[in-house]
């Protein structure tokens, strides 16, 4: 594509690239951003090269000239790091640049980098994401974005180079509480679906059948559609190989312990997410944490 068709020139530093940031880097670059991209993984370097990418030596070194600077990081920690930290990213951010922090963190956290980014003058975002990995390398992605309003339709552009759908929640940090309320709903959702599925298969039932009804009556979601969790039921979810790939146990774990957290942080009450974060917890503690969250469904079978 040209890039006067979506970039306006943009210039894009994409700081990493795991799962979720290496295709999404990629996309950008098929939409004809100049991306200058790191990681501290080298796979994940060689990666986004055979994906045409361009790869910087450092973090400092992607955000130079850089016009947008988008960040997707596993946890609170690793973001407040890279942009707070000792040789903080942000005093190195070009002036007039928009950040953009795609990763899924605490709200407090989102409001902290923000407010640096203010200090500085620049704009910046919260916009996790929702969608996984799939959505990720098809450019589907939802964007879940908190930040002044003004900040968005700049990156519009460059967000639906990556998704499809945008949803603006609010000022600073609103992304986030929304992120979480979602994934807090999944998780739920996910361990009550499996705890069906297994009652029913316990009572003789077959659990492609079981699913196939669920699928169009009231217990639907996308646990009983996509992301079936019981084994050979969806041949293209994680279940029917072997749970890998797909959105891994401990990310759903480290989520709920967010919503868990910002639930405390203003009294309201969330029992079942604090009892679907132990469900987690237990499944990581099983030797499941790297597996689709999905796989919390092995917790409710009946032992051989």
């Amino acid at each position: 594509m040209s890039n006067t068709n979506h970039t306006g020139g943009a210039r894009v530093a994409f700081i990493g690239l795991g799962h979720m940031g290496g295709p999404m880097a990629a996309n950008l670059a098929k939409h004809g951003y100049a991306v200058s991209a790191f990681d501290l993984s080298a796979d994940a370097l060689r990666k986004a090269r055979e994906a045409g990418v361009a790869v910087a030596p450092s973090a400092l070194a992607a955000v130079e000239g850089a016009s947008v600077v988008i960040s997707m990081l596993p946890a609170s920690r690793h973001v407040e790091g890279l942009y707070l930290g000792d040789g903080a990213l942000m005093a190195a951010i070009p002036a007039g640049a928009l950040v953009i922090d795609c990763s899924t963190i605490a709200p407090a956290s989102a409001q902290r980098v923000a407010k640096a980014a203010a200090d500085r003058g620049l704009a910046m975002l919260d916009a996790p994401v929702s969608g996984g990995v799939a959505g990720a390398a098809a450019g589907t992605l939802t964007f879940i974005v908190g930040g002044d309003a003004a900040a968005l339709e700049r990156a519009r552009p460059v967000l639906q180079a990556m998704g499809k759908n945008i949803f603006h929640m609010g000022a600073s940090g609103a992304g986030q509480v929304a992120k979480l309320c979602n994934n807090m709903a999944l998780g739920v959702i996910m361990a009550v679906t499996g705890e069906a599925l297994a009652l029913g298969v316990a009572h003789g039932l077959d659990p492609q059948a079981l699913s196939a009804m669920m699928a169009v009556s009231t217990g639907r979601s996308w646990a009983t559609e996509v992301c079936n969790p019981w084994p050979g039921v969806k041949p293209e979810a994680p279940a029917s190989r072997g749970y890998s790939g797909g959105f891994g146990n401990d990310l759903m774990l480290k989520d709920l312990g967010l919503a868990v957290e910002a639930a405390l942080g203003t009294g309201a009450a969330v029992p079942l997410g604090e009892l679907a974060r132990n469900l987690y917890a237990l499944n990581s503690r099983a030797g499941r944490g790297g597996l689709d969250f999905s796989s919390v469904q092995q917790l409710l079978l009946k032992a051989e």
